[in-house]
């Protein structure tokens, strides 16, 4: 199943990872980020736990807004390049091979496409509550 950024926020769904902001400075509009649910699995030997696995795919120019996910994000690049950055720490940009992660307690402060030219895309591995929704705005 796809998902537009748009969908996301809009329903707060479990599976992919909400609205994505349009870039500031970009000539045009950026377009939204295209989220791709891969597989959820409930963690059997810890009880209440599962792992949603999703791609996310970011045109140039794409950018998320500030959130949470509640839950221990782990990031790994495919392709392209990501800034990526929470609360406290420092922005980093992470190429093809890069990984990142993200507790349940961070502030999800920067993510976006390195590039304004090139396309970006990355898988996450989520470890949540099973059944809690993982994206969380933060305004």
């Amino acid at each position: 199943m796809r998902y537009t950024a748009r969908h996301i926020i809009a329903a707060l769904l479990m599976a992919p990872l909400g609205a994505f902001a349009q870039h500031a400075g970009a000539p045009h509009a950026a377009q939204d980020a295209v989220v791709k649910e891969l597989m959820t699995k409930e963690l059997q030997d810890i009880p209440g736990k599962e792992v949603l696995m999703i791609t996310v795919d970011y045109p140039p120019g794409s950018a998320d807004p500030i959130h949470r996910h509640d839950a221990h994000a782990f990031v790994y690049v495919i392709e392209g390049s990501i800034v990526m950055g929470v609360k406290g720490g420092k922005e980093v940009t992470l190429k093809a091979g890069d990984t990142f992660y993200e507790g349940p307690d961070d502030v999800h402060t920067v993510g976006r496409n390195a590039s304004k030219t090139k396309p970006a895309k990355f898988v996450v591995m989520l470890v949540k509550n099973k059944g809690a929704e993982f994206f969380i705005p933060v305004k």
